[in-house]
């Protein structure tokens, strides 16, 4: 991490006159943290895990030490599942990446415009994952599995077309049409009171398949096409504001 980008983050565009100095107070400190943490003493820690290099710092943990990587690299292994039509792998190594999730990203860190940069990343990344893993239920026929979750992302989420989606598919795969509608008649309204824009070809494609479908749990042909996105075909079709 440059110097430079840390000075921005802690201190913004008006850094005091003796920025430098109590930056490296603050990296004094936390070596002594992780020295007691970890049991080395604050040399080693300076040597080993919160490197001091050219124009900056490198906090190195290793491999696996962090939440955020376990998850990057199970979503990683999920992703190549989902390539391979492995559905039902793809659901287990999703729903376990899934798990490492306690709560918001950074929940107890305060911030700057880095950080809140990252966090926003990681949160959508977390969006992501789970509108795969429910693309991939749907595929399996997890309807029942899928609609409490959906339920509830379409509330956090109300302008996320792609969860909308599933959840109108989900719900109409149960024979409960009305309410599949319904769900698209409040992403419109949402979209149109909010942005002043109509749904996206996405949401619109399994609204007109839902309207044209003859009830019971089959799906049309123009259905079962929506429903089958993967994981390389889902960041050209969802729009998510």
């Amino acid at each position: 991490m440059p110097v430079s980008l840390l000075m921005r983050e802690l201190w913004g565009d008006e850094p005091p006159a003796s920025w430098l100095t109590t930056l490296q107070t603050y990296i004094l400190n936390l070596r002594k943290v992780l020295a007691t943490t970890t049991g080395l003493r604050t040399e080693e820690v300076a040597a080993r895990l919160l490197q001091t290099k050219a124009g900056g710092y490198v906090l190195d943990l290793g491999t696996g030490s962090l939440d955020l990587h376990r998850y990057q690299v199970a979503v990683a292994s999920a992703r190549e599942f989902l390539l391979a039509g492995d559905d039902l792998q793809a659901v287990r190594t999703l729903d376990a990446a899934l798990r490492l999730w306690r709560g918001p990203a950074f929940l107890d860190v305060r911030g700057g415009r880095v950080l809140e940069s990252k966090r926003r990343q990681v949160e959508e990344s977390r969006l992501v994952a789970i509108e795969h893993m429910v693309g991939a239920q749907l595929r399996l026929g997890m309807y029942h599995e899928v609609l409490t979750e959906l339920a509830a992302l379409t509330v956090e989420n109300p302008l996320h077309e792609g969860l909308h989606a599933q959840y109108m598919i989900a719900l109409h795969s149960l024979d409960r049409r009305a309410e599949a509608l319904e769900v698209f008649r409040t992403l419109r309204d949402n979209l149109v009171e909010d942005l002043g824009i109509e749904p996206g070809a996405r949401v619109r494609e399994v609204h007109q398949a839902i309207l044209g479908a003859d009830g019971g749990r089959g799906h049309d042909a123009l259905l079962a096409k929506v429903v089958d996105f993967r994981w390389s075909t889902a960041a050209d079709t969802a729009r998510v504001y």
